[in-house]
């Protein structure tokens, strides 16, 4: 994790923009920036913007006229002399810069480098870290607040009291394993006892706001299903208010699926429209079918799409037993037409309650959105509260309160301190991992690959 040589990328996304954003860090970043401003004796008040004309060193032609803004150590991202240069966006002028400044000495930087030097200047710590990445991978507001809060710390604000409190049971344990030959005194093996349950509850709530923030981190999958011309389409258009899906009279138009993301209540939501569901000869078409199969496994919730102006029909069976076999909701399109009837499904519904719609009005729209998140609805608060919205998170967590039980259980049971401080050695170990005081190597290069370059 030794930071080595001076590293250079862009930290704006690639093509053509406004501005693009060159960004350097480490020991010979102002001096590579002199090279560029042909001016040796350059030194830029830090923290604020200059305008300079960028030219190339070998040949003198001017590049560019760039806004420079220097941060020097340890006042930076990444505790290191920093560079910027807000150049003009062309993807070719901004390669051109940054092939320069290799050719001078600057290294290319790794995915996540910028951010990993950070951790490793003591700028960020881990879980700070890795909600830089969340920030921008964000695709709600909900989203954003939460990496937010990350950022700013929260995180290890509500870890550090926990790994107080089971310090202040270590010393107690550890110091009757070297000065008292007898066992711990009743009274005291139950306090003790009744701190690490405590604790492991404290650790468990906190796990358990994880399904809360995968959703609003990764969202929820929904596929949209039914027969041919049942109005799937059209309802996935009139969901994300936009012409996406082609939408005709002819049976099997969709032929493949078609996926969006819609935001609903602050939670991302993957929105599958898929082919209809009928016996055909065309191979394109069962193609689609089959891959609408796939979509209703792999889906969080399956919203059955029937025409609820025409009796249901053998395929309208078929896709509902397939939707069955997972969480489910029915949506009776087409309630704007005279033939509209729901009486007629009471015998398919099998008890379920259908939402009425009707994609050409848009009736009934708000009800399904509603219906979606119905299942949910518990973490319609979560947005307002801290929530861990990463895995790696919740798994150490996890594993940090079952260390503790385990430890409160041994000492129940009467077992000696040195068993029972394993566990709560091995808990302040896994939360330790969190903030990144005790991540092997191995993981912090697995986490750091997933950034972009440039961050």
């Amino acid at each position: 994790m030794q930071a080595t040589g001076t590293i250079v990328a862009l930290s704006t996304p690639p093509g053509r923009s406004g501005i693009g954003v060159i960004r350097l860090s480490g020991a010979d970043s102002l001096p590579l920036t002199r090279l560029l401003v042909r001016d040796e004796q350059f030194s830029p008040e830090p923290n604020r913007a200059t305008l300079k004309t960028l030219h190339d060193p070998e040949s003198g032609e001017i590049l560019d006229r760039s806004l420079v803004t220097f941060f020097k150590t340890p006042h930076s991202f990444t505790g290191e002399d920093v560079t910027e240069l807000s150049c003009h966006g062309s993807p070719t002028l901004l390669l051109h810069v940054i092939d320069i400044l290799l050719r001078h000495g600057a290294r290319a930087a790794d995915p996540g480098e910028f951010t990993l030097r950070a951790l490793s200047n003591g700028r960020l710590n881990l879980s700070q870290a890795e909600a830089v990445r969340d920030l921008i991978d964000a695709r709600t507001y909900a989203a954003v607040r939460q990496a937010a809060r990350q950022l700013g710390g929260e995180m290890s604000a509500r870890l550090q009291p926990i790994k107080s409190s089971l310090l202040e049971i270590i010393v107690p344990l550890e110091s009757s394993l070297e000065f008292v030959e007898d066992d711990l005194p009743e009274d005291v093996t139950r306090d003790v006892a009744n701190k690490l349950s405590l604790l492991a509850h404290r650790l468990e709530d906190l796990a358990g706001t994880f399904r809360a923030g995968r959703l609003l981190k990764e969202g929820l999958k929904v596929a949209l299903v039914g027969r041919p011309n049942a109005g799937k389409s059209s309802i996935f258009n009139a969901l994300l208010s936009s012409d996406r899906a082609i939408v005709t009279d002819v049976p099997g138009t969709t032929r493949d699926t078609l996926n969006e993301v819609l935001n609903i209540s602050g939670v991302p939501v993957l929105l599958t429209d898929t082919a209809g569901v009928r016996v055909s000869a065309d191979k394109l078409e069962q193609l689609g079918i089959e891959r609408t199969r796939r979509a209703i496994t792999d889906a969080d919730v399956v919203v059955v799409i029937l025409d609820g102006s025409q009796p249901p029909t053998t395929e309208d069976r078929e896709v509902l037993a397939h939707a069955r076999e997972g969480r489910y909701l029915i949506a009776l399109n087409k309630s704007d037409l005279p033939a509209f009837s729901p009486d007629r499904f009471q015998e398919v519904l099998d008890g379920a309650r259908p939402v009425t719609v009707s994609a050409l009005s848009g009736a009934g729209l708000d009800t399904l959105r509603a219906a979606i998140m119905e299942p949910f609805a518990s973490y319609e608060s979560f947005e307002a509260s801290f929530v861990v919205t990463n895995a790696r998170h919740f798994d150490l967590l996890r594993r940090a309160a079952d260390s503790v039980r385990s430890s409160e259980a041994l000492l129940i049971e009467q077992a000696s301190e040195e068993i029972v401080l394993v566990g709560l050695y091995d808990a302040l170990r896994y939360l330790g991992e969190i903030t990144g005081e005790t991540t092997p190597e191995d993981v912090l290069t697995q986490i750091f690959s997933t950034f972009c370059i440039g961050k």
